[in-house]
């Protein structure tokens, strides 16, 4: 049975992160260890985390500390990680049965280096919008999978490298671009909304963070040679504000 790191990074996260770490707790697959990267927190979360790292079913490792930024805090995760499936999460499964689909989503595809699905954007009283990209198309339509949805297996991070905390606001993007432009990298597909994310977080706080967002992921483009790189910034600005109109389907 393949295991599943699930990488967490936190940082004063009290608010959200036991509703995050019981989510993880409902997951019915067996083989899932989870790594903690704190920030150096000073409300409760450092709390949180010893007393669940001792009654949880799983594996649990954590550390505490400065970092560079989100992204350097992944790196710094991922670092802690042993598993053959790689999950960067740090918000809320929709059903307990999350993991085991993804997994076996993936054992189903075996030409396929790792599986995305659908999420939501949501505050706790409502969904913001919805992230449904479908199947992979090419990078040139402005398609790009929910990176919260990515289960990648581990060989793709060894071959293409970790998060650049040169971007501080885009690097998952840039990351996602970096090995799907190798268009053997083909990922599965699971058309069912599996992460509730919390909205607000480092690219959604706000206009003046979605436009940095916008700027680094036209420069992730440029970066990674993808011609006509502005083009797909219209693209996939469109299918972003696509996002907030669409309903689920049922």
């Amino acid at each position: 049975m393949k295991t599943v790191s699930l990488i967490l990074t936190t940082y004063n996260s009290e608010e959200n992160l036991g509703k995050t770490l019981k989510s993880i707790e409902k997951q019915d697959y067996p083989s899932i260890e989870i790594l903690i990267k704190d920030g150096g927190s000073t409300d409760g979360t450092l709390h949180i985390i010893d007393v669940y790292s001792k009654i949880s079913k799983y594996v649990v490792r954590w550390c505490t500390g400065r970092d560079d930024g989100i992204y350097d805090a992944m790196n710094q995760g991922y670092a802690m990680a042993a598993g053959d499936i790689i999950v960067f999460f740090n918000d809320l499964f929709q059903e307990n049965t999350v993991v085991s689909k993804m997994v076996q989503l993936i054992e189903d595809n075996p030409k396929c280096v790792g599986a995305h699905a659908d999420l939501v954007y949501a505050t706790d009283e409502k969904v913001v919008r919805y992230w449904k990209m479908g199947p992979q198309k090419s990078l040139h339509s402005g398609w790009m999978p929910g990176h919260p949805t990515l289960f990648l297996k581990r060989e793709i991070y060894e071959k293409y490298g970790l998060y650049n905390p040169e971007y501080r606001i885009a690097a998952d993007y840039e990351f996602m671009i970096r090995f799907l432009k190798d268009k053997e990298n083909q990922l599965a597909y699971l058309p069912e909304v599996i992460i509730r994310m919390y909205y607000g977080g480092t690219s959604t706080g706000n206009t003046g963070s979605y436009l940095l967002s916008l700027k680094e992921g036209h420069r992730a483009l440029k970066d990674n040679g993808i011609k006509g790189a502005f083009v797909v910034d219209i693209l996939r600005t469109c299918r972003v504000l696509h996002q907030f109109v669409i309903k689920e389907r049922k």
